[in-house]
């Protein structure tokens, strides 16, 4: 590390020169530099090679042979061009840094370390002579890899670049580079946007697009990908691009065809090696992995990228163990490689491994500080460590304290019920603690979870025996089913654990969803109209269907939020036609083979045939099923009214009274204009026709809105019987059904539903409040307690009374201490609640009472009704250590 004062020095003493430094380029230059960005390599390369050869003075020459040398893989001819030039033109930082790597990916690593000290000295010596805004560049990248704080190379050497020079397209691209490295996917963004304005021919700035989007907009990203292939079909890091995201989507193939692309122009590209020892781990063939790591290592054996690559491409895949084996090895090479070290904390973190994980973590915010994802994370450490941690057996639950208390006991038992159920499903044992975490605040999920915000549309994520979930406080009005979501991650826990984290996402997906619809039916997804749609597809529109093959693929960058929830409905119904035609114990055996290591393909080969034909019979049973949902209705869409009144739409529907969209639409609009008598004909004839479903705002609410609006109460309590039963969160349907039973004083039914209320929003007072009012009628005070705590813990308007309520019933269960207590809280809030003072004046007189009798041994049945004369509970209520401490 260097003193910050120095270097600003420099860099001041540089940048006051680069407003004389003017750029003259030949004809030529602009010529071959233009074969360069377009691919031509080897054209280019024979232009720029005649010029140094006829000894051409002009610096820009060796070194645009030596990138596209350096670019081919030609690392001994690119180490005699620098060594050559580099005595020409000694002050070239620019050359110098080339150099560096030639001197590298030729393996001569102490050799690179001398040149990387004379790189410093010869920018302390430039300070005094001409330098060109090239060598600037050159000189913040030097710095960034040694370690410096990228925030001040920003501010001392790209930003007064750009400020002198503001068409210089290198600054733009050193910046973008610089930011992305760091995780400050904005900047780079609003960075490349800048540099495009200045030069929109250099594929570089497509592909820091794409880089900066990736994790914000996949679509965005895909398409500035194919813009810097356009450009450049060459373009090896946007092949390599192409090549992980293909390997993210289970096309290995694809990925395979890309990476031979990358070899084909240099042989000894280390990434793409690195990714190729990526597949063949991932085929089980661990002898080709270390072949490919060997041949990624061959021209520079300390390179820590090669491992770092392997490792973070093996946890994205969900095998952290591996990975963070990897980046140990990229460490052990280079122990200042950060970005290995930060890999590492989070696959440590991942894997439970918690002390090691934050503490990494740490350290890396602590010499890095401007990389934004380990300052997120240890940000985020600070207010986890105020959460509270249940555990019940293996099972660790962290949660925010409000929240553990409000319902942190159903999350343990929910967890222990889906132990139980699941383990002995798959015959898995889990051989180590479980973590779930679960966060009030949809931002600190993500950060926990993907290491930045963002992450909208995701519950809950599962890393083995790590599950990180949103909790109903982050979710809105309408939030999902919190049960459902946790009993889906403890799946992926299971069949995580069956299969030592080796298994395609589409599979993993798919048990889940499927165990959730099989433990209770409300849970997960069912066929509904638009699915049917999308699997059977229209006149305009092919089928949505992807083969269990290539399902993988879909959860990648989906064209909308609608098909990746097709994705997972459609991942649960492969499963089910697995377990419906071959049995649960070839699915268990599918698991196992996966678990030993077996590629996807032979794994079912192995249990159910090859994959093709598993592609072609599930197409025909996902069709039969599609057929057989609704099987009466008119489903075509031809000739229907784009933007139709209410009065067309009843005319198209009295032509064709059993067409679903039509039907839909009109009751649709009917309610909105409240024409609910009117809109309960279309919406009963959805009915008949048997293609209901539970979901948000669809027909079955909006029927049941019409019953209640017309004043058809028992109508409408069928439907909303009808909604529980299909749909996991219907917060509104469960709502009004305990107005219902309230009114009816159907104590058992108010229960019910007020406990499904709470499987969905615990924070919600109504679930509560509904509980508790049901055990008091039917004189349960024991289940009083549980919900009475819950609303005193939510901020309630009259902490007063509830305490009262709570101290009766704690009196009556029989907890006489902690009935003082409480209504000694009651009194504090309410120092004039004559219920209160008479409660605890019972209270402090069957003390009394008790004490007498046993000091005169009478039996304390006979006196249990007396005071004694002068005993005032109020002036002397009971002893200190029952008292609340508030009070004291």
């Amino acid at each position: 590390m260097f003193d910050m004062r120095s270097i600003a020095a420099i860099c001041a003493s540089l940048c006051g020169a680069i407003v004389f430094v003017a750029s003259v380029q030949s004809a030529d230059l602009q010529t071959a530099e233009s074969l360069f960005r377009s691919g031509k390599y080897e054209e280019a390369e024979g232009i720029a090679k005649s010029e140094v050869e006829a000894g051409t003075w002009n610096e820009s020459w060796p070194r645009l042979l030596l990138r596209l040398q350096l670019t081919q893989g030609k690392y001994a001819e690119a180490l005699t061009t620098y060594e050559d030039a580099i005595s020409r033109y000694p002050s070239s930082l620019t050359l110098r840094l080339n150099g560096i790597e030639a001197l590298r990916h030729n393996n001569l690593i102490e050799r690179s370390d001398v040149e990387i000290t004379r790189f410093f000295t010869a920018l302390q010596s430039s300070t005094r002579r001409y330098v060109s805004r090239d060598n600037l560049v050159a000189a913040g990248r030097y710095f960034t890899e040694r370690g410096e704080d990228a925030r001040k190379v920003l501010e001392m050497f790209y930003d007064r670049i750009r400020d002198a020079d503001p068409d210089f397209l290198e600054a733009y691209i050193a910046t973008a580079e610089l930011a992305i490295a760091k995780g400050d996917y904005q900047v780079a963004a609003e960075t490349v946007t800048a540099a495009e304005r200045v030069d929109a021919t250099d594929p570089r700035t497509a592909y820091l697009a794409a880089r900066a989007l990736e994790s914000s907009d996949p679509k965005k990203a895909n398409e500035a990908i194919e813009r810097a292939l356009g450009l450049n079909p060459h373009h090896i890091p946007s092949l390599i691009f192409q090549a992980e995201a293909a390997i993210d989507r289970e096309q290995y193939d694809g990925a395979i065809e890309r990476l031979n692309q990358v070899i084909a122009i240099n042989p000894k590209h280390p990434e793409a090696w690195a990714l190729r020892a990526v597949l063949a781990h991932l085929d089980g063939n661990m002898d080709l992995e270390k072949e490919h790591r060997e041949t990624a290592l061959a021209t520079w054996s300390k390179n820590p990228k090669v491992d770092y690559l392997i490792g973070k491409k093996l946890s994205e895949k969900y095998r952290f163990a591996e990975g963070a084996a990897y980046q140990k090895q990229a460490i052990a090479m280079d122990p200042d490689y950060h970005v290995a070290r930060f890999q590492l904390a989070q696959d440590q973190l991942r894997l439970g491994k918690e002390e090691d994980g934050w503490k990494l973590a740490q350290s890396v915010s602590d010499a890095d500080p401007y990389n934004v994802v380990a300052h997120n994370l240890v940000t985020l450490y600070d207010r986890i460590k105020t959460f509270e941690t249940l555990q019940s057996g293996d099972i660790h639950v962290r949660m925010q304290p409000r929240e553990a208390r409000l319902y942190g006991d159903e999350v343990l038992n929910l967890l222990g019920e889906a132990c139980e159920v699941l383990c002995a499903k798959y015959d898995v044992e889990p051989d180590a603690p479980i973590l779930v975490e679960i966060f009030p605040d949809q931002k600190d999920f993500a950060i926990r979870t993907f290491g930045l915000p963002g992450g909208a549309g995701y519950l809950g994520v599962c890393f083995g025996r790590v599950i990180t979930a949103n909790s109903p406080a982050s979710q809105g009005e309408r939030p999902s089913n919190w049960q459902s979501v946790l009993w889906h991650e403890f799946c992926h826990v299971v069949t995580l654990e069956k299969t030592r984290n080796r298994m395609p996402r589409w599979l993993s997906e798919g048990i889940s969803v499927h165990e959730e619809r099989t433990q209770n039916p409300a849970w997960g997804q069912s066929m509904s109209p638009l699915y049917r749609e999308m699997i059977l597809g229209t006149a305009e529109t092919p089928s949505s269907l992807t083969p269990p093959s290539q399902l993988s693929s879909a959860f990648l960058a989906p064209p909308s939020a609608m098909h990746l929830q097709f994705a997972y409905y459609e991942s649960s119904l492969v499963v089910q036609f697995i377990i419906e035609k071959h049995g649960i114990d070839q699915l268990k055996q599918i698991l196992d083979s996966l678990g030993a290591g077996l590629s996807t393909e032979d794994a079912f080969i192995g249990a159910i045939g090859p994959m093709e034909k598993l592609d072609s019979e599930f197409e025909r049973y996902a069709k039969e099923l599609a057929n057989h949902f609704g099987p009466d209705a008119d489903w075509s869409r031809e000739g229907l009214p784009e933007k139709g009144s209410i009065d067309e739409w009843q005319a198209w529907v009295d032509e064709h009274p059993d067409n679903v969209w039509a039907l839909q639409s009109l009751a649709s609009q009917m309610v909105q204009s409240k024409r609910y008598e009117d809109a309960i004909k279309p919406l009963e004839t959805l009915e008949e026709l048997s293609v209901f479903t539970g979901n948000r705002g669809g027909p079955m609410e909006m029927l049941a809105m019409a019953y209640q609006q017309t004043g058809d109460t028992e109508k409408e309590k069928q439907i909303l019987l009808k909604i529980i039963q299909q749909s996991s969160d219907a917060l509104p349907a469960l709502e009004r059904l305990i107005e219902m039973e309230l009114r009816e004083e159907n104590w058992e039914s108010v229960a019910s539903y007020a406990e499904e209320v709470l499987a969905i929003q615990p924070l919600l007072p109504l679930g509560h409040e509904s509980l508790a009012k049901a055990a008091e009628a039917i004189d349960a005070p024991a289940r009083v307690i549980r919900p009475l705590q819950a609303l005193l813990a939510l901020d309630p308007i009259d902490p007063a009374g509830l305490n009262y309520r709570l101290a009766k019933s704690l009196d009556n269960a029989g907890q006489k201490e902690l009935a003082k207590r409480h209504a000694l809280m009651a009194l504090e809030d309410a120092p004039r609640f004559r219920n209160a003072l008479g409660l605890l004046k019972d209270l402090v007189s069957e003390d009394t009472a008790e004490d007498t009798t046993k000091d005169s041994g009478e039996d304390p049945e006979e006196d249990a009704g007396e005071d004694s004369a002068g005993d005032d509970p109020v002036a002397n209520p009971v002893s200190p250590e029952t008292q609340n401490p508030t009070t004291n």
